[in-house]
């Protein structure tokens, strides 16, 4: 139904106008972002502009499931009925820019969020953001103590001395970056990224509290600092695509 018995049109009406000005705009690709709920609406309006004549492969549709809020473990009761709701503006100045966009990409589109507000605002691991920003922040650290005591590491590194597991292991995270990138394009799954950067933070940690980066042989340490800043520029990268800032300290 487009129509209504009033003469007026259904919602999907203008959602069918919307998308025939994008096809004359000549856009590529089309993706179109809807709540669960209109599962049943969008492929009326895929119909309606296959009918027309235009070429609805290139609109892709991704539906994201519900989000509640939790508040001491409860869920925070809502109605719009009662104007009884919390706007994204509220949200963001409860908990912060940085993590209302990080925890909203960081799940699956089909899958549904649980969003609790002191987790968001907690300062420890358990905290997505506040893991990921640390181990960046951490990284700037070692880079600003080498400053301080005058380590030069601008030469060239010799990569190969760089053989302990820990060393291996944040080598492997760090080379998956390009194709994670490229698969969360693809699949239009950007929770793709968040995964993987805590992935990288975790094989970080684990090189920094076994393999001592400044005080050891200048070879070795310079080796390592190379690896430290692939690290930070992988963790700074993948945030800025997320949109989330990376601190230099916390």
């Amino acid at each position: 139904v487009l129509v209504k018995q009033s003469g007026e049109p259904t919602y999907r009406t203008p959602d069918i106008a919307y998308h025939t000005t994008k096809f004359e705009r000549d856009y590529d690709l089309m993706i179109d972002v809807f709540g669960a709920d209109h599962h049943a609406a969008y492929p009326d309006v895929l119909n309606a502009l296959d009918v027309l004549g235009y070429d609805t492969r290139r609109v892709d549709v991704v539906l994201y499931q519900f989000v509640t809020l939790v508040r001491g473990g409860e869920p925070v009761k809502m109605s719009t009925r009662r104007a009884n709701y919390v706007t994204l503006d509220d949200l963001i100045d409860e908990v912060g820019e940085d993590v209302t966009r990080f925890f909203f990409l960081m799940r699956s589109p089909d899958t549904h969020l649980d969003f609790d507000l002191e987790l968001a605002q907690e300062e420890s691991e358990k905290n997505p953001v506040f893991y990921l920003q640390y181990a960046h922040a951490r990284i700037c650290s070692v880079i600003d103590r080498a400053e301080e005591i005058g380590f030069s590491y601008d030469e060239e590194a010799d990569l190969s001395l760089l053989t302990h597991e820990d060393e291996i292991a944040l080598i492997k995270e760090l080379l998956r970056f390009p194709r994670e990138l490229r698969n969360a394009a693809d699949a239009r799954a950007p929770h793709f990224i968040p995964n993987y950067l805590r992935d990288v933070a975790t094989a970080f940690s684990q090189f920094y509290d076994n393999c001592q980066i400044i005080g050891v042989d200048d070879d070795l340490a310079t080796a390592r600092m190379h690896l430290a800043l692939a690290a930070k520029t992988v963790l700074e990268n993948g945030l800025t695509v997320l949109g989330v800032s990376a601190p230099r300290s916390m």
